[in-house]
């Protein structure tokens, strides 16, 4: 789902279009396509299933909560947030964010989502290492996205070396970020099918069978999105390799 903690961290994968050669589109075009097939994955399984209803027709702010309690989870909030799949979960302040599409919905998908948005909350309850590392390792990132930028275009511009080295280094923590990212996510898909399941709260596996589709479907968006981000690198690395040829 939407992250907007982590979102300005991420964002820098696209700085390849800042530096743009014919190479750039033998790297990048692959990733693009990946990233938009991602996309309309998550847009058809959402459009989909949130219009079929759970069987137990409550909300996906009350799956949330059962989920977390079904867990024995406390001391987590669940709170309504804007805009189109803006889900997410904020460690820092132990909120759960639901669009309000997911938070009053019904659905199959609002339960799906809902769910993995708790499953994250259960990993910083059962002190889950990926998640742990990932939150220690945001201001690291943060660092890498703000300051490869400048580097990386005033290194390849002036053609100043160091410069560019220290641009891939720095880009290279932001890719770094987004592959810790990846089994935070699947875990808290596969903590959310779980307890879905034990809890009751689905109760057939066609059920099942939509609410692991729409979690897979999120779930390609941060495979889509960490692709591009190491396509990027190996482009700025051949770059480089280039120049000192």
């Amino acid at each position: 789902m939407a992250m907007p903690y982590f979102e300005s961290l991420v964002e820098t994968t696209n700085l390849g279009f800042l530096i743009i050669t014919v190479d750039y589109l033998f790297y990048m075009i692959p990733a693009m396509l990946l990233a938009l097939l991602a996309q309309g994955m998550v847009r058809s399984a959402f459009a989909k299933y949130s219009q079929v209803p759970l069987r137990k027709r409550i909300s996906g702010q009350e799956v949330a909560r059962r989920v977390l309690e079904h867990a024995g989870v406390q001391g987590v909030s669940i709170e309504r947030a804007r805009g189109f799949l803006s889900d997410h979960y904020d460690p820092r302040h132990q909120v759960i964010r639901l669009s309000e599409a997911n938070y009053d919905g019904h659905s199959i998908a609002a339960a799906a989502i809902a769910a993995h948005e708790a499953g994250h909350a259960i990993q910083k309850d059962r002190k889950y290492a990926p998640l742990a590392l990932r939150s220690l390792y945001v201001p690291v990132a943060a660092f890498g996205g703000r300051g490869a930028i400048p580097l990386l275009l005033i290194g390849f511009i002036f053609s100043m070396e160091p410069l560019f080295i220290a641009g891939i280094a720095l880009f290279s923590a932001v890719v770094l970020f987004q592959l810790i990212t990846l089994p935070v996510e699947f875990d808290a898909s596969r903590r959310a099918k779980l307890v879905l399941a034990e809890s009751g709260i689905i109760v057939d596996d066609e059920e099942a069978r939509g609410v692991s589709k729409v979690l897979t479907a999120a779930a390609m968006t941060y495979v889509a999105a960490a692709i591009q981000s190491i396509l990027t690198l190996l482009y700025y690395l051949s770059l480089f390799s280039g120049r000192r040829n």
